[in-house]
Order: structure tokens, then sequence, then C-alpha cells
């Protein structure tokens, strides 16, 4: 028989190695969540340090003639001639009256790679604003080319890499630099524009206005239908082996892979209803079946937790069960309601598999302006561009990211916001 002392000994040994174990668990614990953060900065900083320069693009000053002879129209040009002039040989004469010793069609070539192919939009936009400048000169910074851009950004300065800059545009380049007519300059493009060949005009505005439609489909369709399919299983399903059928499909389909719906829209949406593919309304559509299942139970969890002494109370002066659920239990319940929607909007703005199984994967230069007009959203733009082979996408596709990655944060504070402001205590 073990004397007191050595079963005091006994329980002292057995409460340290249980406070040993939980000292590791929580060493264990503290590791995981490190290690999470260290990845989460890691991720941030390589996101950030490659789409930084995004937000910059290289300008080149240069003094345009608007020649007559040049554009190819009268002195009293209509609004057609001028659209249809020659912006580009304006552009050409421009640079060659900056470098005046450049001979040779090759040189010649190679100097009128330095500025970007859209450039002569932005002068013909500039005559269009003013046509007394027919005749007249002119002194603008227009876009420099992608090429050079990037040479600036990543290979300026480095002799084994100048990117796709040969050794006389890169003199060309440390001219233009020695005298003040090369800068950087914030690169409105990028927030003001679509999709596009060339990585320096190409912007993510006609994506961001898809998102924005696909979205307000995707509310205006979800929130109504998981709402009144939750108060339906709250306050008025029978429970029975369908109820529960039906709930357990529910928390199936929440499970389900994104893919599997866009396949399902583009068997009925597309294929059977003969809806426009690469259309806001149908990626709209399609996201509603995603995000239908979240809506649904989040709803029923507020639902849930709206005491039952508010249903009796209000059922006991004599209101109806729908007069006591639309003015009693929706209200309370309303605040998880929202957070369940902005999350499941969340989720929706980062999807891309289901759209790209409807068609919104297409090149999109043009700005929608209604839902049934082609688009992109944010996530297949991003797609697209990390897989083309322009080095100055690179940095687009990281900025593209960094954009999408704020509205993302945006919407999950504002799920945040809400519950906190406007949740119930009982």
């Amino acid at each position: 028989m073990n004397s007191p002392q050595s079963s005091i000994e006994v329980i002292r040994r057995g409460i340290n190695k249980r406070n040993r174990k939980e000292r590791q668990f929580q060493w264990f614990g503290k590791a995981a969540i490190g290690f999470s953060l260290l990845c989460i900065v890691v991720l941030f900083a390589d996101i950030i340090g490659k789409g930084f320069s995004a937000f910059q693009q290289t300008h080149i000053q240069l003094t345009v003639h608007y020649d007559i002879e040049n554009l190819g129209v009268s002195e009293d040009a209509t609004a057609a001639q001028l659209r249809s002039a020659d912006y580009e040989a304006i552009i050409k004469q421009a640079l060659r009256e900056r470098f005046t010793d450049v001979v040779g069609r090759g040189n010649l070539r190679a100097l009128n790679k330095l500025v970007s192919a859209g450039v002569g939009y932005t002068v013909r936009d500039r005559l269009h604003a003013n046509q007394q400048l027919l005749g007249q000169s002119e002194t603008l910074w227009l876009l420099a080319s992608g090429d050079v851009d990037t040479y600036l950004k990543k290979f300026a300065g480095k002799q084994e890499d100048a990117g796709r800059l040969n050794e006389q545009q890169r003199l060309w380049v440390t001219q233009l630099i020695d005298s003040g007519e090369l800068k950087k300059r914030f690169n409105t493009n990028f927030f003001t524009l679509g999709d596009s060949r060339q990585p320096e005009t190409a912007g993510i505005w006609g994506a961001t206005i898809g998102s924005a439609l696909t979205l307000v489909v995707t509310l205006l369709l979800s929130f109504p239908i998981g709402v009144a399919a939750a108060v339906y299983l709250e306050e008025y399903a029978p429970r029975n082996r369908w109820t529960e059928l039906i709930e357990v499909n529910i928390n199936n389909l929440a499970a389900v892979p994104s893919i599997i719906f866009g396949l399902l829209g583009l068997a009925i949406f597309i294929n059977f209803f003969g809806l426009p593919r690469s259309a806001p309304l149908v990626g709209g559509m399609v996201l509603t079946l995603m995000t239908l299942p979240t809506i649904i139970i989040s709803s029923r969890a507020s639902i849930k937790s709206v005491p039952p002494s508010i249903r009796d109370a209000a059922l006991a002066v004599g209101a109806s069960k729908m007069q006591m659920v639309m003015h009693h239990v929706l209200p309370n319940a309303m605040p998880g309601m929202l957070t369940g929607a902005i999350i499941g909007m969340a989720q929706a703005l980062g999807e891309t598999a289901p759209l790209l199984m409807i068609g919104m994967v297409a090149f999109i230069v043009d700005v929608p302006t209604g839902v049934v007009d082609s688009a992109t959203v944010l996530p297949v733009q991003i797609y697209l561009w990390s897989d083309s082979p322009e080095r100055g996408f690179v940095a687009l596709t990281s900025a593209a990211i960094m954009v999408l990655l704020v509205f993302l944060i945006a919407m999950n504070t504002l799920a945040v916001i809400l519950r906190k402001k406007l949740e119930n205590r009982w």
C-alpha cells in the first residue's frame, strides 16, 4: 500500500506532465500562427514588390506638329476626316525631329518603337478637343512603349540584360533621361482603360465594371431568394424527411467545387435558354447558384438566434404569423443575414472557374455598359494577364491582385463592422 507522501508525488508528477504537454500544445499553436503570418507577409511582399511599379508609367516629351500634309486632311477638315487622319505620321515626324541624326530604315523603325502604339489616339483626342491646333505645334508627354517602360523599371544599369531594347535604343533612352524628356508619371491608364494587347495601355476599368455588374445581378437574385428559403425552412416548413433532405443538400452544395456551378450555368443558361456568353447577367446567375447555400445557412442561423419570447409576444398580442416574421423576426435577424450576404459577395468577387465556363475569359477591350454586354471580371483579367508572354504584364498582374485584395478586405471589414454595429445582445 502506497504511503500518502508517494501518492502526492505521483499526483504532482502527473500534474507536471499535463502542464508540460499544455505548454507544448500552446507552443505548437503559436508556431503555427507565426508560420501562417510569415507566409502571408512573404506573399504580400512578393505581390507588392512586383505590382508597385505598375502604378507608374514612362512618358516621353515630344513636340508634335499637326501638319495638314502629314495628317492627310484639308485646312477645313471635318470631324470625319480628323478621325481617319494619319496621326502616326506626325508622331514619327516628331521623333525624327528630336533625333535628327538617325538614318536608315532599320534605325527609324527602332526609333518609332520608343513610343506606344496607342499614342495616336492621344494625339487624335487632343486635336478633336481643340481643332485650332491644326497646322500648329504642341509639346506633349506621350506614352512610352512597354519595352522602354520595362527597361527603365527592371533593367536600367544592367549590362547582362536589357529587356527587348537594342544598344541603339538604350542610347536614345539615356539621351532622353539626361535631357529631362523622359519621366515616370502616375499610371492613370491602369484605372481608366480596359484590356489591351500592349501592357502600357492595359487597364482594369473594364474588368472592374464587369465585376460590379456581375455582383449587382448576384446580390439582386441571391439575397431575396436566400432569405425567403431560410424563412420558409425555419418558420413554415414541417419537420419531416423531405425538409431534412433539403437541409442536407443545402449544406452539401456549400462544399461543391465552384466549377460545377459553371458547368451547370453553361448547360442551362447558355445552351438551353440561349442567353449571351460572357455577359454579366449570366455570370451573376451562375454566382447566385454558388452563393445561395452560404446566404441560406447564415440566414437560418440568424433566424434561430432570435429568442422565442419575441415570437410568443407578437403572437400573444394578435399578430399573424406573417406579421410576426416580417415585423419582428426578420428585423432582428437582418444583421446576421447582411453579414452572410457580404461574405457571399466577397466569395463571388474572387471566383474565376465558374466564369471561365460561361465564356468570360474572352479578350474584352470595351467597357461594358449593361448586364448583357460582353465583359470580363477582375479575377479573370488577372488570369489572362498572368498567361501573357509580355514582361510588362507581370507588374500589371500583381497590381490587379492588389486591387482585388483591397476590395475583398474592404467587403470582409464591412461585414465585421455591420455585425458589431447591428447585432442585438439578448
